[in-house]
């Protein structure tokens, strides 16, 4: 059971407490964002279910203004207003010993809030360490039962309560709190001497309608066709990113390259290029902090801006960067409600919400059968190391298989692909209809042409 020790009206009161608090003792403007979250989990070790965490995460953060210095500091302990004083002049102590910050223009002013649907469900917080064992065992089962020379490695299931709330001398006050119910696998299979990389599957939602069932199947079927893996040749080829390797290439580029910050400090290949052809006139792209359901939908950001849906990219063309409070007042703009927090310990940064690609209308039987010689890539190594400020990345496609005359042939062993991100969404020629929410991006399957393709 996940019982919140905090009600809305008292986590907000002690945000206000601590605006009041650091005004009084001198600051020019003050923010408190304070937070509650918990969690528990059934962990998945060498193909046994191992142990159960329960995680209790409370406290507050708090910036104080001081002649456009920034100062902040944070407390757990909630219970007493003493403590919270003392963060305060913690937080009063590093803004004076700060050098000012010239671009500083102050926090939000209040907005009304959107309504956001489907973010939380009573169900989750009903779940029991027992409730996610049983989660656990389904996933399990059904790996073994789909095939025999599957073997799980590691996964689990958790279920999250998390309340927020926000508050500046500004007037801004909000509370919002939602829940987060998940299960993953990862597995390999071995026949003949041959391991395959790990597959891994995984389902994650708002409200309490997971498929544990689909997640253990899934990742068993990915690892036993990983198997009779061969090389390929070095060549560019057409290449199908599923979801998980669209994600992880797009969150080190693309998703950093339309953060404001990044454009203002020249770190973006996408700056100044407002209103100009970035990508395939199939591609539209929405960050949508008020998706029904999304991972990263909230009624206000983590500065209490209202979260929206920003038009980023419209049939190829560039519309929006993405913008916390601080870069858009640089720039005379509004903020976008992309200011992002994990919690309480840090200070905000800009992040997307739900990173939404407008899927296609093709099946992803058709996207494949359409295909003369290509690649599926179902995840990615190394796209950590790629550049936004270039584009360019260098990652290891694995698990993946090679497609050949409209059928997937056999699984691909040590294959890397090179290019430039921003090259590949000019060469996007087909959009999958199988949308799926996996982190921060909401997205199909996607077609990519000419991907350089470097064999071992």
């Amino acid at each position: 059971m996940l019982v919140a020790a905090l009600k809305e009206e008292e986590l907000v009161s002690l945000a206000e407490f601590a605006v009041k608090s650091a005004l009084k003792r001198g600051a020019d403007e003050a923010e408190t964002f304070a937070y509650e979250g918990l969690t528990t989990t059934v962990a998945i070790e060498r193909g046994q279910i191992a142990k159960s965490s329960r995680i209790i995460d409370r406290g507050l953060g708090i910036r104080t203004i001081v002649n456009k210095t920034v100062g902040f500091s944070y407390t757990n302990i909630l219970t007493g207003k003493k403590v919270i004083e003392e963060t305060v002049l913690k937080a009063l102590k590093a803004a004076k010993a700060s050098k000012p910050d010239k671009d500083w223009q102050g926090f939000p002013t209040r907005k009304s809030f959107a309504q956001v649907k489907n973010t939380f469900d009573e169900a989750i917080c009903e779940l029991s360490p027992e409730d996610l064992v049983k989660t656990a065992s389904l996933m399990l089962e059904a790996c073994e039962k789909t095939d025999k020379r599957v073997f799980p490695v590691e996964g689990g299931a958790g279920a999250s309560y998390l309340a927020r709330a926000i508050a500046n001398s500004n007037g801004v006050a909000g509370f919002d709190r939602g829940t987060v119910v998940e299960c993953s696998l990862a597995a390999i299979a071995q026949e003949s001497g041959e391991i395959t990389p790990i597959c891994f599957e995984f389902d994650a939602e708002r409200l309490y309608r997971i498929d544990p069932e689909w997640v253990g199947a899934e990742a068993a079927r990915q690892a036993a066709s990983a198997l009779k893996s061969k090389r390929v040749e070095t060549k560019s080829m057409k290449v199908v990113f599923a979801h998980f390797a669209l994600q992880q290439l797009l969150y080190c580029t693309l998703m950093d390259a339309v953060k404001a910050d990044y454009v203002q400090r020249n770190q973006s290949a996408l700056q100044g290029k407002i209103g100009e052809k970035v990508a395939s006139e199939i591609v539209t792209i929405y960050d949508d902090g008020l998706l029904d359901g999304g991972l990263r939908t909230w009624k206000f950001d983590g500065e209490g801006v209202p979260q929206q849906k920003t038009t980023v990219i419209e049939r190829g063309m560039l519309r929006s960067y993405l913008y916390d409070n601080y870069a858009a007042k640089k720039e005379g703009k509004e903020s976008t409600g992309n200011a992002f927090r994990a919690g309480y310990l840090s200070t905000p940064r800009i992040e997307a919400t739900n990173f939404h690609i407008v899927p296609g209308k093709k099946s992803p039987e058709e996207l494949i059968g359409e295909i003369e010689e290509g690649l599926i890539v179902y995840s990615v190594q190394g796209a950590h190391s790629s550049n936004p400020a270039s584009g360019e990345f260098s990652v290891v496609a694995t698990p993946a298989w090679k497609i050949e005359k409209g059928k997937i042939a056999h699984a691909v062993k040590g294959a890397m692909l090179a290019g430039n991100i921003f090259d590949a969404l000019k060469n996007l020629t087909a959009l999958a209809n199988n949308e799926r929410k996996v982190g921060q991006l909401v997205a199909p399957w996607v077609l990519v042409e000419n991907v350089k393709v470097i064999g071992k």
